[in-house]
């Protein structure tokens, strides 16, 4: 069994307390897989991403802030499937992953 430890606080990346308040909330989230041979490797660590968020809650695109290969692929293949709540416009959504093997 692994554990999985995601991060939504916009805090977390440095930001301050207001950008943490205008954060959209997240309807539906779908949890990465830890990757087989990330576990062969007991390999643990954290994947930070940012995501363009449609106004209908979509995903439009992920950027890479941080994060070793081999996790970053299934943060995005995740985070490709997240819906947030509709805002009258896009908007930028950090996330964050920590992955640990146990």
């Amino acid at each position: 069994m692994f554990a999985l430890l995601l991060m939504l606080s916009p805090a977390a990346f440095g930001q301050s307390d207001e950008s943490a308040a205008a954060a959209r909330k997240v309807k539906n989230k779908v949890v990465p897989a830890y990757p087989a041979m990330a576990r062969t490797m007991n390999l643990t660590g954290r994947v930070k991403l940012e995501a363009l968020v449609l106004a209908n809650g979509s995903v439009k695109s992920i950027q890479v802030k941080g994060g070793n290969p081999l996790l970053v692929q299934s943060a995005e293949n995740a985070i490709h499937s997240w819906r947030w709540e509709k805002a009258e416009h896009e908007s930028t959504e950090l996330v964050e992953f920590d992955f640990s093997p146990k």
